[in-house]
């Protein structure tokens, strides 16, 4: 999955420093990404390119990488669609867009206070927004959300969303305030497909910053008859799919491509 960029180590912890001329630039606007215009791989601007204006984001290894905090334009540079990044090397740049979206998100949401509407200043020592006239602290917000392997028998049950992404999908959704994770499984199968489940089985997790979110990754079975009222508001077609007829991956950045496949080769719910 896209997280996935062992052996290089993520992180994360703020610290106040300058930029140096070498140092990558995340610059976003729009839902689109700042790179190298025409190339095969990801080639991001740096700070020689830019100047100021610039935050700290995170490291990979000991390359840091920082977040513009205003629209740019560098000649030989164009704004890309993020989701079209997620196939180009290398990998942790990759993991990198969608990270730096997610602080880029939060940043621009979060100039003003909620509370009071003063203007907002960083913290010298953590990421950490505050108000300096109420004192308002604002950390970073991640919004959990399942992607959930509904299966009956030797088949998984593949979803398209009648909005937005057309691909091949799972039931998905946000925890709402007061709900366990299984309570959200239950509700979001039940909403989109109108089946009940049972027997939920822990997957993985993945950060996915394109939405400020953590998925968790549940597979969990049918019960009862596996008839389907589908939800054509939240999706246009829901079936369920046999291991052969499952489409294959030639590389996963999702968690939903992932769980697909490990069905698919049978390593969770194994042929039977």
């Amino acid at each position: 999955m896209i997280q996935d960029i062992s052996p290089k180590k993520y992180h994360v912890d703020y610290s106040k420093m300058d930029p140096q001329p070498a140092d990558k630039v995340l610059a976003f606007t729009d839902g689109k990404i700042l790179l190298k215009s025409d190339e095969k791989d990801i080639v991001f601007p740096e700070v020689k390119d830019v100047g100021s204006c610039l935050t700290y984001a995170f490291s990979i290894d000991d390359e840091k990488f920082f977040l513009a905090t205003q629209k740019l334009t560098i000649k030989g540079f164009e704004y890309c669609d993020l989701r079209s990044q997620m196939y180009k090397g290398p990998e942790y740049y990759a993991f990198a867009v969608i990270t730096g979206m997610h602080l880029n998100t939060w940043y621009t949401d979060n100039v003003y206070c909620g509370r009071c509407g003063t203007k907002t200043e960083h913290d010298s020592k953590e990421r950490m927004l505050r108000c300096p006239n109420c004192g308002n602290q604002i950390f970073p917000k991640i919004c959990p959300a399942v992607i959930v392997g509904v299966v009956h028998g030797d088949k998984l049950l593949v979803t398209r969303y009648a909005h937005g992404y057309n691909g091949n999908a799972l039931v998905a959704g946000f925890c709402e305030i007061g709900e366990t994770v299984e309570d959200t499984v239950r509700r979001e199968v039940k909403e989109e497909t109108g089946l009940n489940v049972k027997n939920f089985r822990y997957y993985k997790s993945q950060p996915w910053g394109i939405v400020s979110d953590l998925l968790i990754g549940v597979f969990c079975e049918v019960d009862g008859e596996p008839n389907i009222s589908l939800d054509d508001k939240e999706l246009a077609e829901a079936v369920f799919k046999t291991r052969e007829e499952l489409p294959t991956f030639d590389y996963n950045p999702s968690l939903t491509g992932e769980m697909i496949t490990v069905f698919k080769e049978g390593k969770v719910y194994g042929t039977r």
